[in-house]
């Protein structure tokens, strides 16, 4: 594994502002929208099949599953990629807790995509090819720009969360309206997990969401699906 290096930059507030917007939008090319994470075997199964499961079942990954992993796993590069240490074995790390099949295809080829995407900000591409884990990916460029740790946790966060609720709203289905009620309601929370994850260190790491990993497993052999994951 290739270690990224890039440049500490002096941005303004408004210009990192700016970028975070752009790398966690859903027209950056990292295919976030081709993955449910599980979801569309839930509803499959008929664990999510409205407003208040869905709540449940995303407010569960976010303090007790793979999103709060992920959100530790940020800030731990976050912090790394700022004292320019090498990030190496927490990417390694990320990987290795990928708990299925897809799961681990979900956050590298997101990962690759991303670093591909970001060439467009610097001079040499080629620099930034590698293959991480996405949230690790995410927090060293954030790092690099002078994206501060939670503002970019909480941008990260809250674009995995809205890309789950707007691949739940196509697949219960729910109405927009619900899907912008669910994100409006997710504030406090991602806010306080945001905060929790700020402070945390690999140690922090584990999970008892077992039942979305037996659906991201099960989703690898579902017969009929939309997502890739």
């Amino acid at each position: 594994m290739g270690i990224i290096t890039i440049p500490m930059t002096d941005l303004s507030s408004n210009t990192a502002l700016l970028r975070l917007m752009t790398w966690l939008s859903p027209a950056f090319p990292v295919g976030a929208f081709s993955y449910s994470h599980g979801v569309e075997r839930a509803v499959h199964n008929g664990l999510i099949h409205d407003k208040a499961s869905l709540q449940n079942w995303l407010n569960d990954l976010l303090h007790h599953g793979s999103i709060w992993n992920d959100a530790v796993l940020f800030a731990a590069s976050w912090l790394d990629a700022r004292e320019g240490k090498d990030y190496g074995h927490i990417a390694a790390l990320g990987e290795a807790m990928a708990g299925s099949k897809e799961r681990h295809m979900e956050t590298m080829l997101q990962g690759s995509a991303f670093l591909q995407a970001i060439g467009h900000w610097g001079p040499d591409s080629s620099e930034l090819a590698g293959e991480i884990p996405y949230p690790v990916a995410v927090a060293i460029i954030a790092a690099r720009n002078g994206v501060g740790l939670e503002a970019g946790l909480a941008a990260f966060v809250h674009g995995v969360l809205s890309n789950l609720v707007q691949g739940a709203v196509r697949l219960i289905p729910l109405g927009q309206s619900h899907g912008v009620a669910l994100m409006a309601a997710f504030e406090k929370p991602i806010i306080a997990a945001v905060q929790r994850a700020a402070i945390s260190s690999l140690d922090d790491l584990g999970s008892a969401a077992i039942q979305s990993d037996i659906m991201a497993m099960q989703h690898e052999t579902q017969y009929s699906r939309i997502f890739r994951s």
